[in-house]
């Protein structure tokens, strides 16, 4: 039976209603030694309360899509087949112009979300570089199968969910594609084609989105396979022009992550409520090793550059919540990368996804501008805002109300001070 399933879900139900009428029903009634009447008694409470639990988190992972299965909530779920030191670059030397075309099956993938907006897609790829075999989603926009666009190639935009998370967040609990169908439609977003891989690839760890020889090859399997294999089934625009990442919270900072680390891969990514020192993760991967910790710090990572990426970054966050890391990158930033940052205040909510929901519209329609090639003036970024405003996704600002020393969200910050599970 599936952890997501409706059947589950509806099992659980019914077994919280029988739960909670035992005890009326019998707890009187029932007969023999008194050590007895009172184990069975003691039985029915643990059964009542143990059924109210699993109910209580089905409906929360079915809310947050945490997670998608048995197997990455028992810590079983493996999906690395090899993981070779690959280099700097992510590639071992494989010349990726020559690798065959990948071609792929899909299907209709389910769940909340995957039906809404003309479904979502979903295939199983074993990645050719990265040695990754997992699941990846694809959901295409309202133009794609329209007759005047027949010709016409797509810009794309990868969707990182955090950690632990789903891909299937962005179209079930974010709802973006009920969200951003309709402004396709009007044409005040881009139609782009949406694409989201699964990131958690072992037990009981979050990879960062980083490389790690003989672990992990999750940077090459984001930023190689996944878009390869895009533009071999789909007409997608090419890299960088047409492609860029975008993620909330663990998900953010890999975004971020990917978009510095491969100017030729992506033209943009959004963050929203990220964070710069992998630490930010307690359980992740990348932080467990000083040098690859550095490595994989976005702040770190520009302020360590040799030539300034040219890329787009579109950072919000709360104090104490990804807006400091934002400050902190838009501070070391030279040209060509730009970086905008959006203030959400501390009344907007917490760290969840009724905080991120409204989000997905303002920072689309910054994305339209961005693989549209057009930069974003400040005339521009006013405008958004006060779009933004309108729909109650981004709350006055800037303003540092609250906020601690940008120098926490830059690498320095200890395990013990990351607070928060991402």
């Amino acid at each position: 039976m599936s952890l997501t399933g409706t059947a589950f879900l509806y099992t659980l139900i019914v077994l919280a209603v029988v739960a909670v009428a035992l005890p009326l029903v019998l707890w009187s009634r029932i007969g023999g030694p008194r050590f007895l009447r009172g184990a069975a008694r003691v039985l029915m409470l643990v059964f009542a309360q143990g059924t109210a639990v699993a109910l209580v988190f089905v409906l929360v992972n079915n809310a947050n899509n945490l997670y998608d299965n048995w197997s990455d909530l028992l810590g079983t779920s493996n999906h690395v087949q090899q993981a070779a030191d690959l280099g700097a670059d992510g590639t071992g030397g494989i010349s990726l112009k020559h690798l065959p075309r990948v071609r792929q099956r899909f299907t209709q993938a389910q769940g909340p979300g995957m039906h809404q907006a003309g479904g979502v897609r979903v295939t199983q790829l074993q990645g050719r570089v990265s040695g990754v075999n997992a699941e990846v989603y694809v959901w295409l926009p309202p133009q794609y199968h329209e007759a005047a666009y027949a010709h016409r190639r797509f810009p794309v935009v990868e969707l990182l969910p955090g950690y632990p998370g789903s891909p299937k967040s962005w179209f079930g609990s974010l709802r973006a594609t009920a969200q951003l169908a309709p402004l396709m439609r009007q044409g005040k977003v881009a139609p782009f084609i949406l694409v989201a891989p699964r990131t958690t690839l072992l037990p009981g760890v979050d990879t960062g989105c980083a490389n790690v020889p003989g672990t992990v090859n999750a940077d090459t399997w984001l930023s190689i396979d996944v878009p390869r294999m895009v533009m071999d089934n789909f007409r997608a625009q090419p890299a960088p022009k047409g492609w860029a990442v975008a993620g909330y919270s663990a998900g953010a900072h890999c975004a971020i992550k990917l978009a510095v680390a491969h100017p030729d891969r992506y033209r943009a990514a959004v963050s929203l409520s990220g964070y710069n020192d992998p630490i930010g993760e307690r359980d992740s991967l990348a932080a467990q090793d000083p040098a690859l910790r550095r490595a994989t710090n976005p702040y770190l990572m520009l302020a360590r550059a040799a030539a300034p990426p040219a890329v787009a970054l579109y950072l919000s966050g709360q104090p104490g919540d990804g807006y400091e890391a934002a400050l902190a990158l838009q501070k070391e930033a030279k040209a060509p990368t730009a970086v905008h940052v959006v203030y959400i205040p501390k009344s907007a909510g917490g760290h969840t996804m009724a905080l991120w929901r409204p989000q997905v519209v303002p920072s689309f329609r910054w994305l339209s501008m961005q693989l549209d090639q057009r930069r974003i003036t400040a005339r521009e970024a006013a405008g958004a805002a006060g779009a933004a405003k309108a729909t109650g996704a981004t709350p006055p600002g800037p303003s540092t109300a609250g906020s601690t020393r940008e120098a926490l969200a830059s690498g320095t910050a200890s395990r013990a001070a990351s607070g928060r599970k991402r």
